[in-house]
C-alpha cells in the first residue's frame, strides 16, 4: 500500500466519522429538544393535579396529602412564598424532608430541572427562588 492509497484511506474514514459525528450532534438536539417538552408538560400536570386536589371534596377519593409528590411540595412551596430565596437545606427544613446529603443533593437536581423549565431562578449561587415575570 502506497503514502497516496494510505491518506485516501484515512481521509475516507474521517469523512464518515464526521458524518457520524454530525448525525449523533443532530439527535442529541432533537432529544434536548423532546426531554424539555416532556418535563414542561409534566410540570403543567404536576400543576393541574394540584388545583384538581385542591379542588376535590373531603371525603372523596385519596386526600391531597397522600397524593403529593415531592415536586408538588416543593412547587408549592415556591408558589406560597413567591419573594423567598430558598438555600436547599432550608427548602428541607421547611418540608420537613431528610437533610442527609443524598437527600439534599436529589433536591438540587429537581430544583435545577424547575430552573430549566422556567418555574424558578436562581438569585446566587445554591439559592432559588420563584421565577417573577415583568409583562
Amino acid at each position: 500500500m502506497n503514502v497516496c492509497e494510505l491518506l485516501r484511506l484515512l481521509q475516507t474514514e474521517h469523512d464518515e466519522t464526521t458524518a457520524r459525528a454530525d448525525s449523533l450532534r443532530e439527535q442529541i438536539e432533537q432529544l434536548t429538544t423532546a426531554l424539555a417538552e416532556a418535563e414542561a408538560r409534566l410540570a403543567e400536570l404536576t400543576a393541574t393535579r394540584k388545583v384538581i386536589d385542591s379542588l376535590a371534596l373531603p371525603g372523596h377519593g385519596q386526600t391531597s396529602a397522600e397524593t403529593d409528590t415531592v415536586y408538588q411540595r416543593i412547587v408549592t412551596a415556591f408558589n406560597e412564598h413567591s419573594q423567598k430565596v430558598f438555600r436547599v437545606r432550608d427548602l428541607h427544613e421547611h418540608l420537613g424532608l431528610p437533610t442527609d446529603e443524598p437527600s439534599i443533593n436529589v433536591t438540587r437536581s429537581r430544583l435545577g430541572r424547575l430552573v430549566r423549565q422556567g418555574f424558578l431562578e436562581q438569585p446566587g449561587r445554591g439559592r432559588h427562588q420563584k421565577r417573577t415575570y415583568n409583562g
